[in-house]
């Protein structure tokens, strides 16, 4: 979205030194910089659209129901000024003052700073009804206001006195102008008359007349050519000559709807315009003749756009046809890289000789269309249909216009075409196949590159109703049709036989294929979804869907995903694994079309009587989203459209947002999923996995030879303590000691040791199962070592460990940890074991519901493993 039908501003920045143009799309207004067109800044969104644009050096003023806003830096309100009782539709900044006039006859003179009224004015609307306000230049505190009488007043708004009254040209008055003379001002007029006058004298110095309608806006040259341009109602502009009062040239259809706002860039042969229509425009004046050319545009669709899909896999480009009938690519990453594919025409050689306005040669909209980027560099890579139109046309993305071919059946006889029209086309992925789908149940193949025919489905036509819609799978060997006759049918792509067919109870509307996974989906009549592998052909998903006809349907990249909108304004997205709603969000307007960026981050949508394309952030990829299911009965909540929602909602999403990742981040596993399921502990495979070979890992760690000492003494030598001073290579030699203390019966025994002495008694393990979790693989191996008598334990002690990991077998909880304890244990007192009979019992106990568990866990390995080497050998 560019423009709309308020008139454009232009003002001049000092310290860039460059001029900025400041257009209204509906409730935000966006700043280009007009030596680039580039940049498209929005400003924050108002609560209604913009009724009105004023800008002086600092602020730009707009206007929204009876309240007046000003922007700083482009952005933010800084002040608001509340004192009219109707809309305001006329605005005029005025030095440290600004001039509002709402369509009650009230005149308001607020003070910029302080925001308070200096003065107001109030005019009898059926004498005096204004519909223009200037400054003439040099006249100090005074302001010429129009009317729709046709009379002029000029009046001082600081002594609030009526200087003079005009009595006009018996035509109300549309536009006052200042021109570069002073004391002359240019009048427009609603019969098409530009009077230009001196208010000085009072005396009319020429006239001139457009009959095209009402004057919209004028503008004068300031880079020395004497030269007047002014626009009219039907999108022309007449450049008139003030030296000779002629007309100098014409430039018809610069706008295809009404010339909104017309502006000379001051100095420079540059002319700026706006319209309606949705483009800006920014002509130059350096040829012979004085006619412009186009040297810098934005342009959007003039109509509402009806279908958009993305184009290529970076996600970067969206392809659009509207009801104007042209075709255009928008950049998601930048202005520059958008582009008009232009309007179909029924010949283009004569197209191109006629001139592009020629609206006889235009074909219809476009109300479907496919595209492929795999050879769109060689030949056409897109193909769409038009509204009520038998054949399809090609379009080529690089080369930015319409294709060679326009493909239509051959052997559909002349006569009986005339109610037949394609309804539905696809592209196949490599990009040479086009097959098209027609109301009367054809479904026909065609080569791109050469437009010739390659066949068609089913003997006389596919279906016996209206094609509804044509799909193929991502390898060229099987392709969909859906039909009015409740049917859905899966052909071989290549030899054109009919391999399946589904019937559904109620008709298609429409039909979308997810090509990397297979997944077919069908919005029915009755509003509903079905869902279908097109391996099996068989339906996998049932969507209860919406309350009004389903008008598009988008695919996430990875298939989880299906967004529906519908005529009930509400956009829904299913998730596929689930089979439920996850989110639902209602809107002012339903959405006619929307796709989904092939890199997941953007959903794009056109929506009913709105010429813009909105964009929506996909929130799972910036932040911790909860996806639950939503109830049957949800009723969603109202959303604003993409650049048109307040801070305070916005604020607002990200507290709910916050909540829900608070809510998600509360849910805490359980210790066990089930009371069969066998649970591994959490430790790092470094604290059990080596338990086993913790003596080779410490032979193989073990320094080859003891460190030396350096030859030469330090620089400072120490010195040892004492009341006589001495170095410290002067202390005697102490003899070896070995490191190795052996107390004997004084050595005490370890937590360890004594929890497990404790839990022989009571039967809880949980505190010596605890200790021995936070000790590393050297101290696990020190305390098993010392459970032995001989290092300190006992038996008991020994029988009690024993009992802890069949504690751990019987819950089957830490399996990991358990097989490693009692694999170490068993390593290390072995010997000792054989040789007491309670520890043999314990033992015995303890191997048959080792056993009993390992076997239940190997038969699942090998039927796994069974599965896996069939999938892996079979010949499926």
């Amino acid at each position: 979205m560019y423009s709309n039908h308020i008139p454009h501003v232009v003002r001049y920045h000092k310290k860039h030194k460059e001029f900025y143009l400041v257009t209204a799309v509906g409730k935000s207004f966006l700043t280009y910089n007009v030596s680039t067109m580039y940049g498209g800044i929005s400003g924050n969104a108002l609560p209604e659209n913009i009724s009105c644009l004023a800008a002086d050096r600092m602020l730009v003023f707009a206007s929204h129901g009876n309240l007046l806003k000003a922007f700083a830096r482009n952005k933010e309100v800084v002040h608001t000024y509340k004192g009219h009782d109707a809309e305001i539709h006329l605005v005029l900044p005025f030095g440290d003052h600004v001039i509002s006039v709402d369509t009650n006859n009230t005149v308001i003179v607020w003070d910029v700073q302080s925001q308070e009224e200096y003065l107001q004015l109030n005019f009898d609307k059926s004498s005096f009804d204004i519909s223009a306000i200037m400054h003439p230049s040099t006249y100090m505190n005074k302001v010429l206001v129009g009317s729709q009488q046709g009379s002029l007043q000029l009046w001082n708004v600081k002594s609030n006195k009526l200087l003079f009254s005009f009595p006009g040209w018996k035509m109300g008055v549309t536009v006052l102008q200042q021109a570069p003379a002073v004391d002359v001002v240019a009048v427009g007029l609603t019969s098409g008359k530009i009077v230009i006058h001196n208010i000085k004298f009072d005396e009319t110095l020429m006239t001139f007349q457009q009959d095209w309608g009402p004057i919209t806006a004028i503008s004068f040259r300031t880079d020395g050519h004497p030269i007047m341009a002014a626009g009219s109602p039907i999108g022309h502009i007449g450049l008139w000559d003030l030296e000779e009062k002629k007309l100098m040239s014409q430039m018809r259809g610069a706008h295809s709807t009404a010339i909104a706002g017309l502006t000379y860039v001051h100095g420079e042969p540059l002319l700026i315009t706006n319209g309606a229509d949705n483009a800006i425009r920014v002509w130059m004046f350096d040829g012979p003749g004085g006619q412009g050319r186009l040297l810098r545009f934005r342009l959007g669709h003039s109509a509402p756009p009806t279908f958009i899909r993305h184009h290529g896999q970076d996600g970067q480009h969206i392809l659009s046809a509207g009801q104007d009938g042209a075709m255009h690519s928008f950049s998601t990453v930048h202005d520059r890289y958008s582009k008009s594919l232009g309007h179909g025409s029924v010949d283009k050689a004569k197209a191109k000789k006629v001139g592009l306005r020629c609206k006889s040669l235009r074909l219809p909209p476009v109300v479907s269309f496919a595209s492929e980027t795999a050879r769109q560099s060689d030949w056409d890579g897109i193909i769409a249909c038009h509204q009520r139109k038998l054949f399809c046309t090609t379009w080529n993305f690089v080369r930015s216009t319409m294709g060679t071919h326009k493909l239509k059946p051959p052997n559909l006889i002349k006569n009986k075409t005339k109610d037949i029209h394609a309804t539905a086309v696809e592209i196949t992925s490599c990009g040479n196949f086009v097959v098209i789908g027609l109301s009367a149940g054809n479904v026909d193949v065609y080569n791109i590159q050469s437009g010739i025919h390659r066949g068609c489905y089913g003997k006389e036509r596919a279906h016996d109703g209206a094609i509804r819609g044509v799909v193929v799978d991502g390898l060229n060997q099987m392709t969909i049709t859906a039909g009015s006759d409740k049917l859905i049918k899966f052909w071989k792509f290549k030899s054109k036989q009919l391999m399946h067919t589904v019937d559904i109870t109620v008709s298609p509307t429409s039909i979308l294929l997810h090509r990397e996974s297979g997944m077919l989906a069908v919005a029915l009549d009755d509003f509903t979804i079905h869902v279908f592998d097109i391996e099996t052909c068989k339906l996998v998903r049932r969507f209860p869907g919406h309350n009004g006809k389903i008008n598009d349907m988008t695919y996430s990249p990875d298939g989880r995903w299906l967004m529906t909108a519908s005529m009930d304004c509400t956009i829904k997205v299913w998730d596929f694994p689930s089979g439920c709603l996850i989110d639902c969000f209602l809107l002012d307007s339903p959405a006619v079309s929307l796709t989904m960026s092939p890199t997941g981050d953007y959903l794009a949508t056109a929506h009913v009587d709105d010429l813009a394309i909105y964009l929506w952030s996909n929130k799972s990829l910036f932040s911790l989203i909860s996806l639950r299911p939503l109830p049957s009965n949800y009723e969603p909540i109202a959303v604003m459209l993409p650049g048109v929602a307040d801070e305070v909602e916005d604020t607002e999403d990200v507290l709910e947002v916050e909540d829900a990742s608070e809510d998600m981040m509360e849910y805490e596993s359980p210790e066990k999923l089930g009371e069969q399921l066998v649970t591994l502990s959490l430790l790092p495979e470094s604290r059990w996995k080596n338990l086993l070979n913790l003596d080779v890992i410490k032979r193989r760690n073990k320094p080859k030879e003891p460190p030396k000492l350096p030859k030469s003494a330090p620089f400072f030598i120490p010195t040892l303590p004492g009341l006589v001073p001495r170095f410290g290579s002067e202390a005697p030699d102490e003899s070896p000691q070995s490191k190795i203390l052996n107390l004997g019966v004084l050595e005490q025994k370890s937590a360890f040791c004594v929890q497990l002495e404790e839990s022989l008694e009571h039967k809880n393990y949980d505190i010596p199962l605890k200790t021995i979790k936070d000790l590393g693989p050297s101290a696990i191996e020190t305390e098993i070592r010392n459970l032995a008598p001989e290092g300190g334990g006992s038996v008991e002690v020994m029988q009690s460990f024993l009992k802890m990991i069949g504690r751990m077998l019987e819950t089957k909880l830490d399996f990991d940890l358990a097989q490693a304890y009692l694999a170490l244990f068993l390593k290390i007192h072995l010997r000792f074991i054989s040789s007491e009979a309670i520890l043999l019992e314990e033992i015995s106990t303890l191997s048959a519901s080792l056993e009993e568990t390992w076997l239940h866990m190997q038969t699942l390995f090998n039927q796994s493993l069974c599965v896996l080497n069939y999938m892996k050998s079979a010949l499926l």
